[in-house]
């Protein structure tokens, strides 16, 4: 692992332009894999220095969903911060009083940044003014978060640090701003570089955007300047573009597997229309309902998604359990033993000593012939709690 350095986390974090988080770690937590995938095994801590560490280059906000994204384009987001702001005001979206606001940021101002659990102690306690609960307390540092008053300072566990936006981010970010429109075409060619081939609705996906007429203009304007090229793909009914500086390589031979929210595949469309690969997780599908498996990961092999893995770190075992294990339409005929490599990377990268087959799917018994040194065992889909910080997506 010690061959992936700091310089190639920050090159594919480039690249990508924004880093999902899921709170959901049955594997591994969302915002590790995407680096798994595309540069192997690598030391977790790294990222943890990098992310996490005071004055980080990176910096938390609602860039997809709550991602991680360089500091310095925290001013990118101004128009959603004041959106945000305005459906408060409009909507009451928040549920939380000025004068809760009003408290948490003196708390906020006074003791620099703070885990909530912190401050809703304080609130317990305060022999000013009355007590506020937990969820009163919590709206307020996330109605200042997306507002961006405030700005994530780290995590403690999986626990968010909250700190006022100028205690966290150096004063050249905090006094730029940049206009819509501006943040606009820098956000959706940021999102041609990192897709490759795209529609309007991909390009809007890739920031949540929510206005596909909007970007659809910006996409007409970056066309005009060379920017984006018009394209066609076989068997899209829709227009696609291509950056002006995207390298179209003769083949593509990965071998991994994919975060429910990778880029790649966290648009559902997308990934159906590039991969013919219809792709929903099932956390909250009954477990008699499931039919792949709680949390299961695509499986990227060569340049196509060809099965699904649902993986679960058994740490107290020291083991990685396949809980099940399915394929796509077609598949190379080395898929298992591909994929027996990824499997046995997988489990080298979060520390784990063996692997263990369950008997449920269709690809099961050939990772068997490939591991064969592995376990084998009876397993259905089993629950996980998720932290209450932040539900999961699907």
């Amino acid at each position: 692992m010690s061959r992936v350095t700091d310089r190639h986390l920050h090159r594919e974090l480039g690249r990508m332009s924004v880093l999902q988080i899921d709170s959901v770690n049955v594997f591994a937590r969302s915002h590790y894999m995407p680096l798994f995938s595309r540069l192997g095994p690598y030391d977790r801590d790294r990222l943890d220095r990098l992310a996490f560490s005071r004055r980080s280059p990176y910096v938390e906000f609602w860039a997809h969903q709550a991602a991680f994204i360089a500091a310095e384009d925290w001013p990118l987001f101004r128009f959603r911060m004041a959106e945000h702001r305005e459906r408060h005001e409009q909507k009451g979206w928040f549920s939380v009083s000025d004068q809760t606001l009003a408290w948490v940021r003196d708390e906020l101002a006074e003791r620099g940044p703070v885990r909530p659990a912190q401050i809703e102690q304080d609130a317990l306690r305060t022999p000013r003014g009355p007590w506020w609960d937990w969820s009163a307390v919590k709206s307020a540092l996330e109605y200042l978060w997306f507002t961006g008053e405030v700005a994530i300072a780290g995590r403690r566990g999986f626990e968010r640090v909250y700190g006022l936006a100028a205690d966290v981010l150096p004063a050249t970010v905090i006094d730029r701003h940049v206009e819509r429109a501006d943040a606009l075409r820098v956000l959706v060619e940021r999102a041609a570089r990192a897709s490759g081939v795209a529609t309007v609705a991909d390009l809007d996906d890739y920031w949540r955007l929510g206005d596909q007429r909007t970007t659809a203009a910006v996409v007409a304007d970056l066309e005009r300047e060379g920017v984006l090229q018009p394209v066609e793909v076989e068997g899209w009914r829709r227009g696609a573009w291509l950056h002006r500086e995207a390298s179209v390589p003769r083949a593509l031979d990965a071998a991994t597997v994919l975060t429910p929210f990778d880029p790649v595949v966290w648009f559902r469309p997308r990934a159906e229309r590039l991969f013919d690969f219809d792709y929903r997780i099932e956390i909250y599908t009954p477990a008699a309902k499931r039919r792949f498996g709680y949390y299961s990961l695509p499986v990227v092999l060569g340049d196509d998604v060809v099965g699904r893995v649902d993986l679960k770190a058994d740490r107290a075992g020291s083991v990685l359990r396949v809980q099940s294990a399915w394929w796509e339409r077609a598949r190379p005929q080395d898929a298992a033993e591909r994929l027996a490599g990824v499997l046995r990377d997988a489990a080298a990268w979060q520390g784990l000593s063996g692997i263990s087959i369950s008997r449920w799917g269709d690809a099961v018994e050939d990772l068997a012939r490939a591991l064969p040194d592995a376990e084998r065992h009876e397993a259905g889909p089993e629950p996980v709690a998720l932290a209450a910080d932040e539900p999961a997506t699907a």
